[in-house]
């Protein structure tokens, strides 16, 4: 097939088989690839009320069709499953090479299903594939792991996931990683491996990717690659990375502090894209990318790749740890035992106000770095009484101490690093994603006017449907001017058969909408489209949007748009017109409603 393997692995634990069977051609010109194919896979494998841990779930992992060619930034690898943290419907995406990798080797995706009897790891080097004995590589972290079952497949450029410690003891905010310091970050993705018996794959291929009409691709990818990925709107991510909203974020009032209490960190100097750049010791590209956003540092012997925005914000300021050696170790340790950096960093800041509020004394304090780094191997071992309370993650902690006024979750997820009570747009994304609390949605940080509620949403519902499909793209989200139309041409020259914008924008309706039938079956309703009490009651404090709320009556009025914009009744659930227009009614296989 041109742009696809033509094949998905199926790997089942319980029976210890691997078999293949031909990509579902149907379904491809609906979904596309990566997220769509991986969440339409992932529907018609499972009931949505399905324990995310049991041996009947369903793991579906997918690469994207421009994956392992020329095309820059599109190289991305989705997860779909149900998050063991939220119980939602879930989609993880990461970077590096294992997409490519996987595609070389002749695979599109692979669905995983059961529970192996012993832990295992899948082997994959081109048509042999095996599962392999993991019980040498029990108890050993994300870096050495990888390390061990490359050795296992004979070449360093092998290419791997990886589940650490945290998984193993099914920390429900654990993560996968790749190549290090990529990872499968939230919602539990570990978990999902840990609850298998599965420690990781290791992937080497040495296939190629098809493609239509060379000269015409090439034309393209050279063409838009000079007149729009490398422009001024993307370059920031090639000279600073994600370390320059440390100072954007900040300077709209924006950046969470001390457990969301502040929108201004006063020492931000110490966290900085400059503090960042003093520390850097070189850059690192994913595979086919020009922008090499990756920034190794090191402080004393404290060295990472990163630290990104998000850990310098939930692990640093809101933390109140303006020490980037101290987030350094705090992201390293994550990265290797195996822990959501943004999911950990979130619930020791909900712990810290916990103990200096007297709700529940956890010897945890702001600012204080010595606890702060010891609680990380607490969680990920669950050794001390501390570290299982905290590895129950922000919204089960703050329940079992009656702090809910203090835990900064939505459907279960710990909310990003950008302050809703700031940015309006921010708090409708938060509260309408399908996984719970998060910014890859919707990123309207730059709106005119932050709190513009019926522009809001309008930019939120077109931002969705374009990442809807831009992930199912495989696209990388630094390429920020990328559209439709851009992807329309690439998928044409690729494919050599005509792909339109106008379908490309459907599909990613049609995403949006599959992901919010599964999560009304799975016994979600519109009461969970919501936001944090602090958000909603609590003014924000310090920062150019001091004595801000998002209160409930707005969050109300702005549901209701949502709903209305979407094509969906007041209790959010799409209407028969909108499931009949995108070809989803005969997915709605029960009542949906509340």
């Amino acid at each position: 097939m041109r742009l696809y393997a033509g094949k998905m692995l199926i790997v089942d634990l319980t029976a210890n088989t691997v078999s293949t069977e031909p990509l579902r051609q149907e379904w491809i010109r609906e979904y596309w690839g990566a997220w769509g194919l991986a969440l339409r896979y992932y529907c018609d494998a499972v009931e949505p009320e399905i324990d995310p841990l049991s041996p009947e779930n369903v793991v579906v992992i997918m690469a994207g069709p421009l994956g392992g060619t020329l095309v820059p930034l599109a190289s991305r690898l989705c997860l779909v499953s149900k998050s063991p943290h939220t119980r939602t419907i879930f989609e993880s995406n990461i970077g590096g090479a294992f997409g490519p990798e996987l595609k070389f080797a002749g695979y599109d995706g692979i669905v995983i299903k059961g529970r192996a009897e012993v832990p295992v790891f899948l082997k994959i080097a081109d048509d042999r594939v095996t599962l392999e004995s993991a019980e040498s590589l029990t108890g050993r972290g994300i870096f050495e792991t990888e390390k061990l079952m490359e050795a296992a497949i004979g070449t360093p450029e092998a290419k791997c996931l990886a589940i650490g410690p945290a998984a193993e003891n099914l920390i429900t905010f654990s993560m996968i990683g790749s190549e290090s310091y990529r990872q499968f970050g939230r919602g539990g993705t570990g978990a999902l491996f840990g609850s298998k018996n599965l420690k990781g794959i290791v992937c080497r291929g040495t296939g190629k990717i098809d493609v239509a009409e060379m000269g015409a691709f090439l034309e393209r990818i050279s063409y838009y690659k000079a007149h729009d990925l490398l422009t001024d709107d993307n370059l920031w991510a090639k000279t600073d990375g994600t370390p320059i909203l440390v100072e954007v974020t900040n300077e709209m009032g924006i950046h969470p502090t001390k457990n969301y209490t502040r929108g201004f960190n006063g020492r931000k100097e110490k966290l900085n894209s400059d503090a960042i750049q003093a520390a850097k010791l070189g850059d690192r590209a994913c595979f086919a990318c020009p922008m090499a956003c990756g920034k190794f540092t090191r402080v004393n012997s404290a060295e990472i790749e990163g630290p990104e925005y998000e850990t310098l914000c939930l692990a640093g300021s809101n933390c109140e740890v303006n020490d980037l050696e101290a987030v350094i170790r705090f992201n390293r340790l994550c990265d290797d035992l195996g822990l959501d950096t943004m999911s950990c960093g979130s619930t020791i800041s909900l712990a810290m106000e916990m103990t200096e509020t007297g709700r529940h004394n956890f010897n945890l304090h702001f600012g204080q770095v010595d606890e702060y780094l010891k609680v990380i191997y607490e969680i990920a071992t669950l050794s001390t009484e501390r570290g299982r309370d905290l590895a129950q993650g922000a919204k089960k902690l703050a329940a079992k101490y009656s702090a809910d006024d203090l835990s900064m979750e939505v459907k279960g997820l710990e909310m990003p690093a950008y302050e809703p009570r700031g940015n309006y747009g921010m708090g409708i994304a938060y509260a309408t994603s399908e996984r719970g609390a998060c910014h890859l949605r919707a990123f309207p940080i730059f709106a005119q006017d932050p709190h513009d509620i019926d522009a809001l949403v309008t930019e939120v519902v077109n931002a969705q449907n374009a990442n809807g499909i831009k992930w199912s793209m495989g696209f990388c989200d630094f390429w920020g001017t990328v559209n439709t139309q851009i992807e329309a041409e690439l998928m044409s020259a690729g494919l050599g058969e005509p792909v339109t914008a106008e379908e490309l924008d459907r599909a990613g309706e049609r995403i949006w909408n599959l992901s919010r039938l599964f999560n009304l079956q799975a016994g979600f309703t519109a009461a969970d489209d919501t936001l944090p009490k602090k958000i909603m009651e609590r003014p924000l404090e310090d920062g150019s949007q001091a004595g801000r709320v998002f209160s409930r009556e707005d969050l109300t009025y702005a549901m209701q748009m949502y709903y209305r914009q979407r094509g969906w009744d007041e209790q959010g659930v799409p209407s028969q017109k909108k499931l009949h227009d995108l070809g989803l009614d005969q997915l709605c296989v029960k009542e949906c409603r509340s």
